[in-house]
């Protein structure tokens, strides 16, 4: 151990390998003494290259000889609270996560770095070429890589491979004999965006003097100058060019003079600039029960201890309301909140509501906006300049320093869960956080997940409930329809003789409509009614969908992307016998225009909202009255409050109800109930309407009278018979690989190896080993294993054990070992 002066930083270095997965200790340098603080990025050197870093320690020694320094700091404000550090070190021991991805996992994508490889000429490299003996002169591809790098302009390895994968040897051989050397850059992926400000800081009579003082025939100039003048004290350069309609000159000039003063200033990248502005909105007097639970919750607030809270409220209850005045609450004591909302729920319609109340006191984090935007979203979170972050799953890891309420709503849904390693769940991250800050966590569910209603059985969360509608209207009513009984009247059409009626009547009052099916595309499958013959993904263990894109027929597979034109012949015995079957989103808007030919129809799925601004576009135009029916997957099923929608329908109840999965039931249930809620909001009486071939089935039977606890005690039932989840903890292993054998050994030598490392332990059962419900994923073949225990603590250890060792082996046969702890969705 080195005993020499100075401060050294612990650093957990951006490299995504096992084998350096610890901190590194790195000497501070003089220069850095007072910019070091726990959770700033710097660069330092590792081996040959320059790579970024976290700090997560800093101490006055080091536990290894000859420490390196560290080269740059890259922030003024360390991006990481000590808290999220502390958090960043939970997320690996919880989800068995490298400690460099756990701290990725906190930053938003625009901050990190990336590391690029520049090619550069040695200095003496034409001295090396000129003696080199004729044995080893340069052969062609030697010398189109040393003229590429001649030329002056940057070039990048990556990309020179990428273009021209043939000079890899070459490049290769020119690197080891010095002729070629490499650089190693690093920049961030996001910068800062900054505008030119002018301003004029003269009083008043020195601009009349100064105004005077500029000649008659630069007229521009006093255009200019009077402008800046009228709409000071500063504005951009931008905006001063396009309202006057003068060029830079001019502005340049008005500098020079000293009448104007140019600054460069931060922009902000703002997704909602001037989106919002007026008076904000004043609070809503609440019900009787809404007060209730917005006294408990403050209650709570007040304590200052960690506190879980449900809040279980019918579908329009006004559950959004009390987060409203509750995070008002918190605020006011001069605290910080957090709001995350499913990714589908995170609407306008959303944003708004928030924006409205508190203004530019919130930040909003999510998917659609820019890497840009986010990127200044959440430095006005780590600068302390707003006090609410609203946003998505990855918005639990907004870095405040003093939060008071997280707000989880839809807490049921399965977004929450992260699918990339962390594969951390929110609901426990923000109860983490809340542990930290002494915190109340507010769940919040017309449904929810039976996890977090069994821990009220419990005692470990508070349930408040709110049991009827905001403004008292009655629930919609519910109408099953078996679609067996259809069939056999000879009714062969996607839609029942009862939705038929009811959408035509919908049409005639000029009232609005949701048609609700859980699967994009036009047919689910190509089947030969001849051989047999079913189109299949050539990568994947499932049928192709059938597609019509822009009048071109295309088989497409949703998982890993794979398309090839559509056939009219089975390509197996060229019978002329081939159909579509299975309905998806796209054939259903098909039917619609075909029997209802008056209505106007708007589609929202993957396929038609994958443009920045067309998910918005959408639901504007649907609430502005410009369509009458809405059709679409599970984004429109919950977090949409639409007026005049007075009819829901569920095309075919029974998509989730078939997976291979034991939440199913549970999935279907929520699903139905949350499609249902969304009609009769307002003042006109909502009808449901779900088309199912299980009509006697209890998760469809329960949905229908919105009955959660009748769903609960049934459901608790079966998994409490079953050991499921909540009567235990799940783990799943999944190995994948290009050979189904050597799949198949992997996961039996793990299985192997778990059951040795449990064997004593009597509360936790490793399940025999299986090929995956999706068998074969983008070309490799898939298995699972299950494990099943009562306490985490007791497991971490030996899951660590074997999942570092079959990593390994999987990686040094090429193949993949993943694990998800907590396990929500077994596929």
């Amino acid at each position: 151990m080195t005993t020499a002066g100075g401060l050294f930083a612990e650093v957990i270095v951006d490299v995504h390998s096992r084998d350096v997965d610890r901190p590194f200790h790195y000497r501070i340098p003089d220069r850095f003494d007072r910019q070091m603080q726990v959770g700033t990025r710097v660069i330092v050197p590792f081996g040959s290259r320059r790579i970024e870093g976290y700090v997560i320690g800093i101490s006055d020694c080091a536990e290894v000889e000859n420490v390196k320094e560290i080269l740059e700091v890259l922030d003024e404000i360390p991006p990481l609270t000590e808290e999220l550090v502390k958090l960043a070190d939970w997320l690996s021991y919880r989800y068995l996560a490298s400690k460099a991805a756990s701290v990725q996992a906190l930053l938003p994508a625009g901050i990190r770095s990336k590391t690029s490889v520049r090619l550069l000429l040695a200095e003496d490299a034409a001295e090396q070429i000129a003696n080199r003996n004729p044995a080893r002169q340069m052969s062609p591809k030697d010398r189109e890589v040393v003229s590429l790098l001649e030329e002056g302009v940057p070039v990048y390895k990556e990309k020179l491979l990428k273009d021209s994968p043939g000079l890899k040897a070459s490049l290769q051989r020119l690197i080891q004999s010095g002729i070629v050397r490499e650089k190693h850059e690093v920049s961030q992926s996001v910068q800062t965006l900054y505008i030119n400000v002018v301003s004029c800081t003269l009083s008043e009579t020195d601009f009349q003097e100064a105004l005077d003082q500029i000649p008659a025939r630069a007229f521009k100039q006093k255009e200019v100058a009077q402008w800046v003048w009228n709409h000071g004290p500063s504005v951009p350069v931008r905006d001063v060019l396009r309202a006057t309609s003068a060029t830079y000159p001019v502005i340049k000039a008005l500098v020079q003079k000293g009448i104007l003063h140019m600054t460069e200033e931060e922009e902000r990248r703002d997704p909602y600039a001037n989106r919002f502005s007026g008076p904000l909105e004043q609070p809503l007097e609440l019900t009787d029960s809404q007060a209730q639970a917005f006294k408990s919750i403050v209650a709570a607030l007040s304590a200052k201890r960690a506190h879980q809270i449900l809040l279980q409220g019918v579908t329009g209850s006004g559950k959004t309301e009390i987060y409203l005045q509750s995070i008002a609450a918190c605020v006011g004591e001069g605290r910080q909140a957090i709001v995350l909302v499913p990714e589908i729920s995170l609407t306008p319609q959303m944003v708004e509501r928030f924006k409205r109340r508190f203004g530019e006191a919130v930040a909003v984090l999510h998917s659609r906006l820019s890497q840009g935007e986010r990127y200044d979203e959440w430095k006005r979170i780590r600068r302390g300049e707003v006090s609410i972050a609203v946003g998505a799953r990855s918005a639990i890891f907004a870095p405040f320093e003093n939060i008071g309420l997280i707000v989880i709503d839809e807490e049921h849904e399965l977004s929450y869960k992260q699918e990339d390693q962390p594969k951390y769940h929110a609901r426990e991250v923000a109860w983490q956080r809340a542990l930290h800050h002494g915190a109340v966590l507010l769940l919040g569910s017309a449904t929810p997940s039976l996890e977090t209603r069994h821990l009220t059985d419990q005692g470990k969360v508070r349930q408040i409930l709110l049991p009827t509608r905001f403004n008292n209207n009655t629930l919609p009513k519910v109408q099953i329809v078996d679609m067996r009984d259809e069939l056999q009247a000879g009714n062969r059409s996607m839609f029942s003789r009862s939705l038929h009626r009811l959408i035509l009547d919908r049409l005639e009052k000029k009232e609005q409509m949701i048609l609700f099916l859980n699967r994009r595309g036009h047919s689910t499958f190509v089947l030969c009614r001849n051989c047999g013959f079913v189109a299949r993904c050539p990568d994947c263990d499932v049928s192709l969908t059938y597609h019509s894109v822009r009048g071109f027929e295309v088989l497409r597979c949703h998982y890993c992307g794979h398309s090839e034109p559509s056939v009219s012949k089975c390509p197996s015995c060229t019978s002329p016998h081939i159909r579509t079957f299975g309905t998806g989103t796209q054939r259903v808007e098909e039917e619609l225009k075909k029997v209802f030919p008056s209505a106007r129809v708007i589609r929202m799925d993957v396929d038609t909202t994958g443009t920045k601004g067309s998910h918005e576009r959408m639901l504007q135009q649907f609430r502005e009255g410009e369509a009458d029916i809405l059709l679409g997957t599970q984004m429109i099923a919950k977090g949409l409050d639409f007026p005049r929608v007075s009819l829901v329908g569920v095309i075919t109840a029974d998509i989730s109800l078939n997976l291979p999965d034991f939440r199913s039931s549970e999935r279907t249930f929520q699903l139905l109930t949350q499609v249902a809620g969304r009609a009769g909001r307002h003042e006109l009486e909502g009808a449901v309407l779900i088309q199912t071939y299980h009509p006697d089935h209890y998760a469809i039977q329960y949905a229908v009278t919105q009955d959660y606890e009748q769903f609960y005690r049934e459901e608790i039932r079966i998994r409490r018979t079953l050991e499921n989840p909540p009567f235990c903890e799940l783990t799943v292993f999944t190995v994948q690989h290009q050979q189904q054998a050597k799949a198949e050994r992997l996961i039996r030598g793990l299985e192997h190896k778990l059951r040795s490392l449990f064997q004593h332990l009597d509360q936790v059962e490793v399940l025999p080993a299986c090929p995956a419900p999706l068998a074969k994923l983008q070309g490799k073949y898939r298995y699972h294993l299950c494990v099943k225990f009562m306490e985490f603590p007791l497991v971490q250890q030996g899951l660590t054990e074997g999942y570092l060792e079959y990593s390994r082996l999987a990686r040094q046969e090429e193949g993949i070992l993943a694990v998800d702890v907590n396990a929500q969705m077994i596929m």
